[in-house]
């Protein structure tokens, strides 16, 4: 008999709504319409700029590795974009393009984290956060966090929760879930207390760009030490082109470097040419009018779900979701998102997916739908919860 798969991918989770999903694809290839509230995808298509220039990196013959760190020109552009967004000045070379943030994430973990060693995350939060860290033989330390704390880490917290085995922090702004920023005193505040403990900040800057009413800080204007996690994804809208990047302290650059070789020689040549067009000004005029939409496409949903009686508790600053707490009406999160699923189509995801901290009566929705296709599934929704009610 087989030996038994590995103990870590054992304990590596599923996406619950990943079962969810599976089920909205059987509804819709039976015939029915389904309104997607549950993948964290925006739902425009990449930029033309960005797919004529991938276009033509292809009809150039640009299908060859790239180096381990990414095309110098790329890393020169996201050097320049730090530049001009943030008034920061980062050298190129400790800029890695990645195969999406996943694979900065993997990076990351790989360099800083021993087995039995833990960074502390907030709860809740994205989950493959924690499972990458496992993947590495680490933990992570999952902090409850709440409305009070915004969902975020915070120094104080930092201070409760290190112990003997912590040598991180990853922190999220816009955070996932939630949609909640740090703003540039809680960053800094955040470093002082894991430098204080002769730790590592990583701070995921995924969802930066995707901000409404401010923008966010770079952890990098408080911190030239931490560890920057960014993506081509949601901002950029580039989610299946697989392409991300980190920026490193230039101490760790060789380690990291000598890590990319080893795990994916190189993130794919074609996304890397199409990525620099992400930087013309022609891109960037079409993304922030997209940014403007999904601001557009929260004002809406936020109130109205408030309406229906779902509580939640703070305005998103940034990404493109609301977390809401469903005490009101269930304390199983699943049941209730399948109800929603089986019986008005709509499709959002349990709490269940991002932590153990009040899992069970939170959902999460995301407004990556146009503002009609909104308007439909509130109606959906409404209708729902009065059948819910009279179960």
């Amino acid at each position: 008999m087989a030996q038994p798969y590995s103990a870590r991918s054992r304990a590596i989770e599923p996406f619950h709504v990943m079962a969810l999903l599976a089920r909205a694809n059987e509804l819709q290839a039976a015939g029915h319409d389904v309104i997607h509230l549950e993948i964290g995808e925006p739902d425009f298509t990449t930029a033309a700029p960005i797919v004529a220039a991938g276009q033509a990196a292809l009809a150039a013959g640009h299908t060859h590795y790239t180096a381990a760190r990414g095309l110098p020109a790329l890393r020169e552009a996201i050097a320049g974009f730090y530049q001009q967004r943030y008034g920061v000045a980062v050298d190129p070379q400790r800029i890695l393009v990645t195969p999406g943030g996943s694979g900065a994430l993997l990076l990351t973990s790989s360099l800083l984290v021993d087995p039995g060693k833990h960074w502390l995350l907030a709860d809740p939060g994205y989950p493959c956060n924690r499972h990458f860290l496992r993947l590495v033989e680490g933990e992570a330390k999952l902090v409850p966090v709440g409305p009070n704390e915004r969902y975020q880490l915070t120094a104080p917290l930092v201070a409760e929760h290190w112990d003997e085995h912590s040598v991180g922090a990853l922190v999220a702004s816009p955070a996932n879930p939630t949609g909640t920023l740090l703003a540039r005193h809680e960053l800094a505040e955040l470093s002082a207390a894991v430098k204080t403990r002769q730790g590592h900040l990583v701070v995921d800057e995924i969802y930066h760009g995707l901000t409404y009413g401010q923008d966010a800080a770079s952890v990098l204007e408080v911190d030239d030490q931490a560890f920057v996690l960014n993506s081509f994804s949601k901002y950029f809208g580039m989610t299946g082109w697989r392409l991300g990047w980190m920026v490193a302290p230039s101490e760790a650059v060789g380690e990291l470097e000598k890590l990319a070789q080893n795990l994916y020689i190189s993130a794919s040549s074609m996304a890397q040419h199409a990525a620099l067009a992400c930087f013309e000004p022609a891109t960037l005029a079409i993304l922030e009018t997209r940014r403007e939409a999904f601001r557009q496409r929260r004002d809406f949903l936020l109130p109205a779900l408030r309406e229906l009686g779902f509580s939640i508790a703070l305005e998103p600053e940034g990404a493109f979701y609301l977390y809401a707490d469903i005490s009101a009406f269930s304390d199983d999160a699943f049941a209730f998102c399948r109800h929603f699923l089986e019986v008005e189509h709509v499709a959002f995801t349990p709490g269940l997916d991002f932590g153990r901290h009040g899992a069970g009566h939170h959902v999460r929705f995301a407004y990556t739908q146009s503002l009609p296709r909104l308007h439909e599934a509130v109606e959906r929704i409404a209708r729902g919860l009065r059948r819910w009610s009279g179960q």
